[in-house]
């Protein structure tokens, strides 16, 4: 099997959204926007003594980040959702071809990826967890 290509954090946060059902990277969209918008909007400290001026850049860049990330990691945990509800029809579907029809062959045709992809969706049908 060939080498995966380096990827970004941001695929590596997709894949990793894509793992989980659907439901739960559209929770997590929604938790991060909320958890991230109270951050990004929190008020700003009033400077009262020269030694507060640390802890108020330390803060003003913390809201900064925030700020674009409340939008960056809920767009990225929906992609991860969409990916993952595509997962899954796409075993949903091979599965329903493979059990509609009466005839060995359909798994004469099947590359080695869908074989293993059956094989793992007719154990979570069972109840197994399959990585």
């Amino acid at each position: 099997m060939a080498r995966r290509k380096k990827s970004s954090f941001a695929d590596d946060f997709v894949d990793l959204v894509a793992m989980l059902p659907w439901y739960v990277g559209l929770l997590a969209a929604g938790v991060s926007y909320l958890l991230l918008h109270g951050v990004a909007t929190s008020p700003v400290p009033v400077v009262t003594t020269p030694g507060d001026m640390a802890g108020v850049m330390t803060g003003a860049v913390w809201r900064g980040l925030a700020n674009f990330a409340q939008y960056v990691i809920p767009f990225l945990c929906l992609i991860g959702a969409v990916a993952s509800a595509w997962r899954r029809r796409v075993r949903r579907t091979l599965v329903d071809n493979v059990t509609a029809s009466s005839a060995a062959s359909i798994l004469e045709g099947m590359t080695w990826q869908e074989f293993e992809m059956l094989v793992g969706e007719g154990f979570r049908l069972q109840g197994y967890s399959v990585l």
